[in-house]
């Protein structure tokens, strides 16, 4: 466990259970996430990638293998929490690693403590790149790398490939991206959220307006007015994107970013192929990972992987 990552028990809230972004971030450790589920024994390895801000830590789930598509990974968290251990991350990795695709998670530094963008984007970006560089090394395919993340990591894992091709470098094989946070300003879902469902949810598994706007102001380090296009990607133009596959959840406040996005690749020419994981709420890999509910969006994302193509 890095010194980013939450270690306070699940039976010792710190945190109000109608806490919002405000007093998350308030609080010294950030949001709580609940500690990893263990999940099927593989191989597992940290190496460190060089970065401009200073070394990134990527961990290895799985054999390397030259046949099958990699995943490299961006946990969720608001971008002020999470780290390598929690279910998103850790699970996550050792389920698809154990359906023979490796997976390479990264750690990448959090907006907190005066750090704001383009800090977790650079890293983002460095740990891409040094991958992409020793493919060959670890064993895997350049050409079959993939790109994804939860929430915040969809974010980074969005923006970092909207740079990749404003720069004309070469891109994912495909992005993977779970209810991903990609407006400021939450677009409404369609056909509305079922409110009575919604209001009998606890405050920590919502995403109000109010708390995606503080989110996005912390990441920028300002108002979102200023925000570039690799910050807040669902506002940027995705022609040139690869292939991508997205999961949304029913119960889920951002959901609506998901499906504005997906329309507007769609309307870009770039193959989408869209999950929602009915009855889901926003964070259930990390909520309910190794749960019934989970093995869907599991099974969609193992599914979307093994079909990826050179680009």
């Amino acid at each position: 466990m890095t010194a980013r990552e939450s270690s306070i028990p699940v039976d010792e809230p710190t945190l109000a259970p109608d806490a919002g972004f405000a007093q998350y971030l308030a609080a010294p450790e950030g949001p709580e996430t609940l500690p990893g589920k263990v999940g099927p024994d593989v191989p597992i390895r940290t190496v460190s990638a060089e970065g401009g801000r200073g070394p990134v830590d990527i961990r290895i789930y799985g054999k390397p293998s030259t046949a099958a598509p990699a995943l490299v990974w961006l946990h969720g968290g608001g971008f002020v929490s999470g780290g390598l251990d929690m279910p998103e991350s850790d699970y996550l990795g050792r389920v698809l690693a154990a359906s023979g695709i490796p997976v390479l998670s990264v750690d990448y530094r959090l907006a907190r403590d005066a750090v704001h963008f383009p800090v977790p984007h650079e890293d983002a970006l460095a740990a891409w790149s040094w991958v992409r560089r020793n493919a060959a090394g670890l064993g895997l395919d350049p050409e079959l790398l993939c790109l994804g993340g939860a929430g915040a990591g969809g974010n980074l894992a969005v923006g970092a490939a909207l740079y990749l091709t404003d720069a004309g470098k070469p891109l994912p094989a495909k992005l993977l991206l779970a209810y991903p946070f990609l407006h400021a300003e939450l677009p409404p879902p369609a056909g509305g959220l079922d409110e009575a469902v919604m209001e009998t949810l606890p405050r920590h598994l919502r995403f109000t307006l109010e708390d995606c706007v503080r989110s996005a102001e912390n990441y920028v380090g300002g108002p979102v007015s200023m925000a570039s296009s690799y910050a807040m990607p669902g506002y940027a133009d995705p022609s040139g994107l690869p292939p991508t596959a997205i999961v949304a959840c029913e119960y889920d406040d951002v959901r609506g970013s998901s499906e504005l996005f997906a329309a507007n690749l769609e309307q870009a020419g770039v193959p989408v192929s869209f999950f929602l994981a009915r009855g889901a709420v926003h964070g259930h890999l990390n909520h309910a990972a190794g749960s019934p509910e989970a093995q869907p969006v599991l099974d969609f994302l193992a599914k979307e992987l093994a079909s990826a193509k050179p680009q």
